[in-house]
Order: C-alpha cells, then sequence, then structure tokens
C-alpha cells in the first residue's frame, strides 16, 4: 500500500473501520474544511424513490433473475472472482466517490462494499466536465492483492490504486506515465509474469477516426512499473480492412492454454459489439473467432418491443461450478434512442465452442429474466440494483448510504447527518449545477424509466434556493424547488438548463403565504417529466407536467452518465 504519510494511513484505517458499509457525510480522511459564512442550513427529513418499470413486471420463474442486475447508470463494468466471492467495478466518471465497489456470491445479488476512490485526496475532477474523469476501470486480485487499473480522463492519466480488503482503504494512485491511451487492465499469468493492456493510437499513422489499437507491456507488480517494449496486440479491430472503430476494453483470459483476447469494437452506441481473438503465446500473434461478434444488439429491428441496445465492454470470469458468465453494460431505451437510465449491468453466461467463448447468437435479444448460477440459494428479490421497488432514506444513520454520490470532489463538508440527527442538513453552496466545481447536490442514480423521487424539508430561510433536482450534466437538468420572495412568502418553482451555454429558464411557479413543511416530488414516464408540491399535510399539488424528459437523455444530452436524482440547495445571496 502507498499513503503519502503515516498520519494519512493512520487516518484512512481508522476511517475504513468505522464506514465499512456506507459513504462518509463527513470524510473523516482529507478532510474538507467545515462550511463557513454561508446561509442556513436546509434541513430535508427523508428521500424516497419508487420504480416502476414494465420490464421488470414480467413474471420471473423458480430459479431465474433479472437483468439489469445494476440498474441506473453501472457502466463499463469489470469483474473477478476472489477469496469465494465476486467483485465488481465501474465508471463513475466524475462523480465522487468514485468507482464503486460491489460484492456478490452468486453474481445476481449485489452489494456495493466501498470506492476504490473513497479520499479527497486521490484525484480531484473540478474543472472536467460531467463524463470525463474516471473511465473504465478494471479490477483483478492476485496473491492477497486487489488491484484497480484505470485511467483519470483530462486528470492526470492511467494509475493503479491496491488494497487488500475490497471494502477499502485503497492506495493512492500509482500513476503510469508510460501507458497512454484509455482503459488499462491486468493480466496475471500462471507463470507469475504480469501484464498491462490498453487501449491507444495505433503504431501507424491513424488512418480515419476511431482508429486505435491495443497494446501490451509486461509489469513489475510489485512496484507497479511497466518495463520492456510495448508491443499491439490488435491494430484497429478484427476486420481491419473494413476500418473498425474504437477497439477498446480489453481483457485477457488463460483457458485450456489459448490466451484468449477479448475486446469491445464500434464505440459505445448502437453499433458496440463484442469480439474476442487468441493465440498460444501471450504475445500473438492473436487471431479473431470467424464468428465475431460474440455479443451485439445492432443487428435487431430499432423498432422492437423493450429494447436493449448498446451492448458491448465485458468482462468474463468463471463461477464455482464451472460454468463461465458475462458482465457487460448496455441500454434500456424508450422511442427508440432515447435512454435517461445511462449504460447499465446486464448478466448472461458465456458458452465455450472449440475453445472459443460466445455469449449471444447474432439476431438473440438480450433477455430480461434468464436463469440463475446453479449456486445461487436466494430469493430472486435483487432490491434495490434490479426490479421494481421503492426504497427510502429517513437520514437517521451516522453515514450516508453508498447510493448517495456528489459531483466532483466536495471541498468543503457541506452533507451534514449530525447537526440535526434525523435530517440530513444540507448547507447550500453559491455554486449552481452548471458548475465545473462541486454543487451543494446530493445525487443518487435514476434506475427506472419510470419513477418517482420524492423528498420532505423545512422551507429555506431568505436568500436560499432548495428542493430536488433531475441532473443529466451541468447544462442539462430540471429543479423543483422553493425560495422566499420579496415579501418572504414561499414560492414554489420550476427550473431548467438546456443546452450548452443555456439560461436557466424558470418553467412554473407557485406562491404558498406560509408552510412548516414542504414535500416535493419528480415523476418520470420515458420521455416524460412532472413535478409537484405539498405544503404542510396537504395534498399533492402539480406544478408542471408533461414537460420534457428526451432532453436527459444520454442520446440528447450527450455525454457516458445516465440521471441522477436527489436534495439540491443553493445560497443565491
Amino acid at each position: 500500500m502507498r499513503f503519502r504519510s503515516t498520519l494519512l494511513c493512520a487516518l484512512v484505517v481508522l476511517a475504513a473501520a468505522g464506514a465499512s458499509s456506507s459513504v462518509i457525510a463527513r470524510t473523516p480522511a482529507d478532510p474538507a474544511p467545515a462550511v463557513t459564512g454561508t446561509a442556513a442550513p436546509v434541513l430535508f427529513d427523508w428521500f424516497e424513490y419508487t420504480g416502476r418499470d414494465r420490464a421488470f413486471e414480467l413474471p420471473l420463474p423458480e430459479g431465474h433473475f433479472r437483468s439489469p442486475i445494476l440498474a441506473g447508470f453501472h457502466s463499463d463494468p469489470s469483474i473477478v472472482a476472489a477469496r469465494g466471492k465476486f467483485y465488481m467495478v465501474h465508471s463513475t466518471f466524475t462523480y465522487f466517490p468514485g468507482i464503486p465497489v460491489f460484492e456478490s456470491e452468486d453474481l445476481v445479488h449485489w452489494t456495493q462494499v466501498g470506492s476504490a476512490i473513497h479520499r479527497p485526496g486521490q484525484l480531484d475532477f473540478d474543472g472536467l466536465g460531467l463524463s470525463r474523469g474516471v473511465f473504465a476501470p478494471t479490477i483483478e486480485y492476485n496473491d492477497g492483492t486487489f488491484y484497480v487499473v484505470n485511467t483519470s480522463v483530462d486528470g492526470g492519466g492511467n494509475f493503479i490504486v491496491t488494497a487488500t480488503d475490497p471494502a477499502g482503504p485503497w492506495s493512492d494512485p500509482v500513476w503510469l506515465p508510460g501507458i497512454g491511451g484509455i482503459d488499462p487492465s491486468l493480466f496475471f499469468d500462471d507463470d507469475g509474469r504480469a501484464y498491462i493492456l490498453n487501449n491507444d493510437e495505433p503504431e501507424v499513422p491513424v488512418r480515419y477516426d476511431g482508429h486505435r489499437a491495443i497494446w501490451m507491456q509486461a509489469i513489475d507488480i510489485d512496484t507497479l512499473t511497466p518495463f520492456g517494449p510495448r508491443k499491439v496486440l490488435i491494430d484497429g479491430g478484427v476486420k481491419p480492412e473494413e476500418n473498425p472503430i474504437w477497439i477498446e476494453g480489453p481483457h485477457i483470459y488463460k483457458v485450456d492454454g489459448w490466451y484468449v483476447l477479448s475486446n469491445a469494437e464500434g464505440g459505445t452506441g448502437p453499433q458496440h459489439s463484442q469480439v474476442v481473438l487468441r493465440s498460444r503465446d501471450v504475445w500473438g500473434p492473436y487471431v479473431p473467432y470467424e464468428h465475431n461478434p460474440i455479443l451485439t444488439q445492432r443487428d435487431l429491428p430499432p423498432d422492437r418491443d423493450l429494447p436493449i441496445t448498446n451492448a458491448g465492454h465485458v468482462d468474463m470470469v468463471e463461477g464455482p461450478d464451472g460454468s463461465w458468465w458475462a458482465v457487460f453494460l448496455a441500454s434500456r431505451n424508450y422511442d427508440v434512442r432515447q435512454y435517461n437510465t445511462g449504460r447499465e449491468t446486464f448478466l448472461l453466461p458465456v458458452t465455450w465452442n472449440d475453445g472459443w467463448p460466445t455469449i449471444l447468437p447474432l439476431g438473440e435479444t438480450i433477455p430480461y429474466t434468464l436463469p440463475a448460477p446453479s449456486w445461487m440459494t436466494r430469493t430472486a428479490d435483487q432490491a434495490p440494483m434490479s426490479g421494481n421497488f421503492t426504497v427510502r432514506d429517513e437520514f437517521d444513520t451516522p453515514q450516508l448510504g453508498r447510493e448517495w454520490m456528489f459531483v466532483r470532489v466536495p471541498k468543503r463538508d457541506w452533507a451534514d447527518l449530525a447537526l440535526h440527527p434525523g435530517r440530513l442538513a444540507i448547507h447550500p453552496l453559491r455554486e449552481g449545477l452548471d458548475t465545473l466545481g462541486n454543487p451543494s447536490f446530493l445525487a443518487r442514480r435514476q434506475q427506472h424509466l419510470v419513477f418517482e423521487a420524492s423528498a420532505a424539508l423545512v422551507p429555506p430561510t431568505a436568500g436560499v434556493a432548495a428542493g430536488l433536482a433531475a441532473f443529466q450534466s451541468g447544462n442539462h437538468w430540471y429543479v423543483v424547488g422553493a425560495r422566499r420572495d420579496a415579501d418572504d412568502a414561499l414560492q414554489l418553482f420550476v427550473e431548467r438548463a438546456k443546452g450548452e451555454g443555456a439560461t436557466v429558464e424558470v418553467l412554473a411557479t407557485r406562491t404558498v403565504a406560509t408552510a412548516d413543511a414542504l414535500r416535493l416530488r419528480i415523476a418520470g414516464d420515458e420521455g416524460a417529466i412532472a413535478f409537484a408540491y405539498a405544503a404542510d399535510d396537504g395534498d399533492w399539488q402539480t406544478l408542471l407536467e408533461g414537460a420534457d424528459a428526451t432532453m436527459l437523455s444520454t442520446d440528447d444530452a450527450g455525454g457516458f452518465v445516465g440521471v441522477t436524482l436527489g436534495p439540491y440547495a443553493r445560497d443565491e445571496r
């Protein structure tokens, strides 16, 4: 483990001992300074989320499970078997804590146990767009140590963090200055040697947009130092004569003496696919499988019912019964091309034919329900990671649950569960949702196409706006909230930002003379979104309905994330 000082190491160990299952609202290690000189905090009593997707209402036969196994934006999955369990990590881009670490005994039921980027001192995302930061992590395990290798895009390049416990603490990044590009992964051979693979520009001049190569180099795993020559294993893709684009996400598996090299191709949109090659020598040459791709949905009718698209970026793992399974990203669309839940994590079995892995024949749709691994003994309930469910946070625990995230790394300690026990106190910052820093917005993923998110709060004081946000990026979001007008009456509002450089639009307002308590609600139904409020113990009142939610779709807004929802406050003085 590599820490910057003995004191920091001690602080991290203490933090891990006290926070093994939740995100700390006040981070003990590398603490953000307390918020001073700001407006009075906004108090939230609870937050509730409900999802009701038609796909999750499909009957679930005995011994089956639902896919996606992680609904809501959990892109670029990587998986490893270790110590009798499975561990999986995902991209979080500039959200913090970054790179969640999930644990499972059966590949179906997953619990987040930590995050590889969990201290403010490890990485800094200020100044980066929301879809930059940490891309496509890979997790591996070797000789008692877990390794996460990753790229901090626009924030330092490729790095490795390590831990002996997947729950953390994780080390500070060890940077890999000689390894360019993105999507690094590690391969541990059975002779004790280790290698690092990654996507980068080809050795020859780039011939077209999206022309990339897969590179490999030996690495000293004790010092985490690459050494020796770097070699191109694949230039362009499995059919270079067709100018394939964005060969990336490489993984090597050794099976029956074959080195099997698996990669994504075609970009992360509708043309996304997974291809494999193999060799008897780790350095190649690698020969493509004649029946590539082994997974894609690009050949299916775009107007099919309950479509799953964008499938690719596979990682594979062997189960205790000798069966193989693939985790991969895909998206659940509406209106053909729209998806607000981002890139989610799915699970399918792998079949080996004549030494080649296959996942799904061309022309077959990814199923929403399928037979579970043979060793699964738990019930089929996968909430709150998949299926239809309701979850409610009463903010009555010492730490925030791990489902909560911050937009970039907090520099001030504005999310507080200790000031008013049983309530979340948000000290409002002056940064808005368009900042390239950290706004006072607490985010959890939208996991369903049809959902409701609601919260109860004490109306804010003068000079503060507070409520709920539906956030896709700094220039694509909605807020339903409240602020005081010139007469100190409570003004309810719905605001929106839509598009690069867009000014904030006020879409609806309502004035309430007085209220001691307030409830706010956001309800989404695929491409439509609605907003409501209730004062004190009154009934729900509509503020705005039928608003455009396609502007929150990744296809419209761009980037690689899905929508997040949660409490938000802003100091407007």
